[in-house]
């Protein structure tokens, strides 16, 4: 990995760059709005996005936040061109990073069951399958 890569938390000014890097990572889904998760991440003391730069431009990133009990981490996305070069593994470690300093002793992901190859990164990075049911119910109506 490139020793001239600087990790930041974004600003607001880096919106488009971001969205675009999870679109084109395959993260956005049409029920939730990338630019909203953004805006909502950044406006919160509890909730940010890290971002690693390269040459003046986001080659990856991670939503991090914590609810008081327990760490998330979302939208970890690594620049397609630059996958295989351990960034995932920094922007993890990065969340994490932030999460402990924010006095989190756990941190939670989701991971589409589907997913098996972001499965298999996770667990290489010690996470382990929760024996938990998510539930969920919209408070609004979803935008398909």
């Amino acid at each position: 990995m490139s020793e001239s890569i600087t990790v930041r938390s974004c600003a607001a000014k880096d919106r488009d760059a971001v969205v675009a890097l999870w679109t084109a990572c395959g993260l956005v889904v049409p029920w939730n709005d990338p630019a909203s998760d953004f805006a909502l991440a950044l406006s919160k003391s509890s909730s940010t996005v890290l971002a690693a730069i390269e040459d003046g431009r986001i080659v990856a990133t991670a939503m991090v936040g914590q609810d008081g009990h327990r760490g998330w981490i979302y939208y970890v996305a690594v620049d397609p061109a630059l996958q295989g070069r351990e960034l995932g593994r920094r922007m993890v470690a990065e969340a994490e990073s932030w999460l402990a300093a924010a006095g989190m002793p756990k941190v939670q992901l989701l991971v589409r069951e589907t997913n098996q190859r972001v499965l298999a990164f996770y667990e290489r990075l010690g996470y382990a399958r929760s024996p938990v049911t998510m539930m969920q119910k919209w408070l609004t109506n979803p935008s398909p």
